[in-house]
């Protein structure tokens, strides 16, 4: 199990992220957009270091969400294989079957 604190603090960043990414998205498009003067692109590129740090997306980690592990995560299932594996064989997961030879 993971430390609440680590699983709490990625929680803030989603919420983060979720908050602030209409105006990072704006202020991305002029400071990509080539048929702006330089100098707006600048002001543009800026104000978008001053954002919070956590409200980049790539800031969010992906964690298990029965154990919060953030290593071997199937993003399909939103779990670890550890975890995985632990529901399968308890037979916690319709059409999952332990497979044995």
């Amino acid at each position: 199990m993971a430390k609440k604190s680590t699983v709490n603090r990625n929680e803030m960043v989603k919420r983060l992220i979720k908050q602030v990414q209409p105006k990072r998205d704006a202020l991305k498009a002029i400071a990509n957009d080539q048929n702006l003067p330089l100098e707006d692109r600048f002001a543009a590129r800026l104000k978008l270091a001053e954002l919070p740090r956590n409200s980049s997306p790539n800031r969010y980690r992906n964690r298990c969400q029965v154990t919060g592990r953030p290593r071997a995560f199937y993003r399909k299932l939103k779990m670890s294989r550890i975890a995985l594996r632990e529901l399968g064989s308890a037979g916690l997961i319709p059409g999952l079957v332990k497979s044995s030879w």
